[in-house]
């Protein structure tokens, strides 16, 4: 059974609580992202939630709020739901699935993160049938869904 190192994107950015929305939003741009996990600080890089291009729209600029006056706590989801490196990448997909989210961050074996998996990931590195399984069943609407991250 193929493990989730096997497919993670290694090292992705990541940025701390108190970055400003800006510099997140423009580490997305940079490293052609949708979501940069929020650790505790770049050297240890233990994981404390995440941030995605939707939390910045639904948390921040839908409510009318300031961006520009925000950080990424303002908006983060925490706690984050995450993969462990040696988690079988079928399960990884069911966790996404069952979430309803379409990025995790791996985490070692003392939270720090070291990767992310994506559908992305998932659609180059697994079979192609895989792909068309998650992205159905993550982009079904769910009962409780009201349109919220």
């Amino acid at each position: 059974m193929r493990k989730v190192r096997s497919i993670m994107t290694m090292n992705p950015a990541c940025c701390t609580m108190d970055t400003k929305l800006a510099d997140v939003a423009r580490l997305m741009i940079e490293h052609d992202c949708g979501e940069i996990p929020v650790v505790n600080n770049h050297e240890e890089k233990k994981l404390v939630g995440v941030i995605t291009d939707r939390d910045i729209c639904c948390r921040a600029v839908a409510q009318g709020l300031n961006p520009a006056a925000m950080n990424a706590k303002d908006c983060m989801t925490s706690p984050a739901i995450t993969a462990g490196m040696d988690l079988p990448i079928e399960i990884c997909m069911e966790l996404m699935e069952k979430n309803k989210i379409r990025r995790v961050p791996v985490v070692d074996d003392k939270g720090c993160c070291c990767g992310m998996v994506s559908l992305a990931d998932i659609a180059r590195k697994t079979e192609e049938w895989t792909t068309g399984s998650i992205v159905k069943n993550i982009s079904r609407p769910s009962d409780d869904s009201k349109h919220t991250p």
